[in-house]
């Protein structure tokens, strides 16, 4: 059993240091590619003239240059070196180029000079208009999908990380094969004397891709159940969760590491986090809860992420409170704010803030809301009058929807934060009065699993009171076995 458990460790630090090898080829392959981050944003009057709705797409209202340090910010968190960057206000969209010819021209001479060997695209762009505009360049070109796949790639590094990058990866280059190298163009053989010409090497591609996917898709569905058992068994032992959203680089793993001691990887870059991680915490009076971090969200977040990582963000779904993280010091919080609202509806999640529906009326969902705080973090880096003035637009709001300004990195505010956190869980339970013979052991850690232990005492007869604090859904349960039980 040891050597079994030797052998696996062993097993697990040779794929570490193959990771690490391959991580440090990959950043030298990068520091020596000069990239070109090119922003091209449709100028507001093209937006109001094609019907842009800011609703849905808040990330059409965040300014330009904003936009374009954000996709600067992307090429650095795969190490590439950011040579030049620029910005292409549009008034219509090409269906050939994205760009219209004198931009493309432009940008031509500047790649040339610059010996630009990428070009970041800060836009989603059809598979016809890159290879267009590789060949109008001669140099590659990725969409901002792709940047956000490549980061994705590097960052995964659980099994199931990998997988879903990797099913992202290949429905994305599905799309692109398009004749983009000649060898797509060659046909193979066919079988026997009755083959015929045989299949090209573009349908040859695309089935070996489509066969790929079918598997993974296969291997994540083992994935998904695991996790329904893993949350079955959490509903059995009831501690409620307590996940963690934001936009990306928001400081979500700096604070799970503050509230659980852990050391999950922290870094001031986009994405730093990926693989989904969770701890056990308590809060101030002793209930125990599951943390849970998970991938920051970004504007444009591609749907094909999304779709990828549902099975990862379904703890999000099912939380009992969710702290969404806003990164107060940046200077575009609110349109940060507004794109994780819109992830969060397209997820199904029913804390986020309403969005508009078909109708233009705010949907209404059926189910009554998850609790949800909003964080307000990095406090640290604010000026002090700013620091104050959050503060006091912290403490008018209505106690139910009061934000937590806080400071992952100092530790300011996480108390009043953790309390907070109690507060919510403790909307809709119930307190009973319980009380056991001094001999039911059994009982009483029995009652410790079922909910929180408020106060603990003995009576004059020796027998034990235990004040519980119930959720709604164990009410029956308590009642069952303590059907002498008083509501208090």
């Amino acid at each position: 059993m040891n050597d079994q458990i030797i052998g696996k460790a062993k097993a697990n630090q040779a794929i570490a240091d193959t990771r690490k090898a391959l991580d440090d080829i990959e950043r030298d392959i990068a520091h020596g590619t000069r990239a070109y981050v090119l922003g091209p944003y449709l100028s507001p009057r093209a937006q109001t003239k094609i019907g842009h709705d800011p609703v849905r797409s808040p990330a059409a209202t965040r300014a330009m240059q904003a936009r374009l340090e954000e996709a600067v910010g992307l090429a650095a968190a795969i190490d590439l070196t950011v040579a030049g960057k620029g910005i292409a206000q549009l008034q219509a969209l090409r269906p050939a180029t994205y760009l219209g010819k004198g931009k493309v021209e432009e940008i031509e001479a500047l790649i040339t000079e610059g010996e630009i060997k990428l070009v970041i695209v800060d836009a989603p762009l059809s598979p016809i208009q890159q290879r267009n505009l590789e060949k109008a360049w001669k140099c590659k070109v990725i969409d901002r999908t792709g940047l956000i796949l490549e980061i994705f790639g590097r960052r995964a590094r659980t099994k199931e990380g990998a997988l879903q990058v990797e099913l992202a990866h290949l429905n994305y280059q599905k799309s692109r094969l398009v004749r983009s190298w000649t060898h797509l163009e060659r046909q193979r053989g066919g079988f026997g004397f009755l083959g015929g010409p045989g299949e090209t090497q573009i349908e040859a591609d695309r089935r070996q891709i489509q066969e790929r996917v079918a598997k993974i898709e296969r291997d994540l569905e083992t994935v998904v159940r695991t996790r329904g058992l893993h949350r079955q068994s959490r509903t059995k032992v009831p501690y409620p969760v307590v996940a963690l959203v934001g936009y990306t680089n928001a400081g979500k793993s700096t604070l799970f590491n503050r509230l659980a001691g852990a050391d999950v990887f922290a870094k001031d870059l986009l994405f730093a986090t990926l693989d989904p991680t969770a701890r056990a915490i308590r809060l101030p009076h002793g209930q125990k809860v599951i943390l849970t971090d998970t991938v920051g969200f970004i504007s444009d977040l591609p749907t094909m992420l999304v779709a990828a990582f549902r099975a990862t963000l379904e703890d999000v779904v099912e939380a009992d409170v969710i702290l969404h993280v806003r990164d107060v010091a940046h200077e575009d919080t609110e349109a940060q704010s507004a794109d994780v609202d819109a992830i969060l509806s397209d997820l199904g999640v029913r804390g986020a803030k309403a969005v508009m529906g078909a109708d233009g009326a705010p949907f209404q969902p059926a189910e009554p809301p998850t609790p949800l705080i909003e964080v307000w973090n990095k406090a640290d880096l604010l000026p002090e009058h700013i620091h104050d003035q959050l503060q006091a637009v912290a403490a008018n709001r209505a106690a139910q929807e009061r934000p937590a300004l806080v400071s992952a990195l100092t530790g300011e505010g996480i108390a009043a934060l953790l309390q907070r956190v109690e507060d919510k869980l403790a909307r809709g339970t119930t307190n009973y009065l319980i009380t056991l013979e001094p001999s039911d052991g059994a009982g009483l850690a029995w009652l410790y699993t079922q909910g929180e232990v408020l106060e603990r005492r003995e009576d004059t007869k020796g027998r034990i009171l235990a004040m519980l604090r119930v959720p709604p859904q164990r009410k029956d349960r308590v009642l069952q076995r303590f059907p002498e039980a008083k509501e208090r």
